[in-house]
């Protein structure tokens, strides 16, 4: 039978091998548990950096959405205000109109020339029409016109007196007009057919 080596040895040798291996042993388990607390400590301070780099982004978006909310609601009251006075300036450029009818009917019941009063009354209208076309609104033709779907409205279909008016505006009923190149009201016409 193969003795055991460490049988061989005193006693306080054994003790010391014994020793030896505990104090290697805590050595290792030294290193491995400061290795593991340095990258325990790297590991937090990577969670640290990221849980910064969220409470910045999340600061950022929060900022970032009041930030258009805000805006939204100032849009949404320029807009409203817009809506409230944008006729004001086409409204004061009708009152001196307005005041020359006035004038005008004044002096119906005073004046016997119904000249003069034709004259009157067709300066108020050529004012009212210049006031128009200096806002962008423009007459539509239409009396022998080629009928066009996109600015008239056939109100009614009559025989062509003419082969060559076939397809032609014969009348108009009710004037059409454009503001700024959009139509804002058709002309009610008569076509021939």
């Amino acid at each position: 039978m193969v003795k055991n080596k460490s049988e061989n040895l005193p006693e306080q040798e054994i003790n010391e091998a014994v020793n030896q291996e505990i104090v290697d042993n805590e050595i290792t388990n030294g290193v491995e548990t400061e290795a593991a607390g340095q990258e325990q400590d790297s590991k937090c301070s990577e969670t640290e950096t990221l849980r910064n780099t969220v409470n910045e982004l999340n600061d950022k978006y929060l900022r970032l959405s009041a930030e258009f909310d805000n805006y939204r609601k100032r849009t949404l009251k320029e807009k409203m205000e817009l809506i409230k006075t944008g006729g004001e300036g086409v409204l004061l450029g009708i009152l001196p109109v307005v005041d020359d009818f006035e004038r005008a009917l004044k002096h119906i019941g005073e004046s016997d020339n119904v000249e003069a009063l034709r004259q009157g009354v067709d300066l108020i209208y050529n004012k009212f029409k210049e006031f128009l076309v200096q806002k962008g609104v423009v007459e539509i033709e239409a009396i022998n016109q080629e009928f066009n779907t996109d600015v008239h409205e056939a109100v009614t279909n009559i025989p062509a007196p003419s082969p060559d008016m076939k397809g032609k505006i014969l009348d108009c009923i009710e004037k059409g007009y454009m503001l700024n190149d959009k139509v804002i009201r058709f002309s009610k016409v008569i076509v021939c057919e």
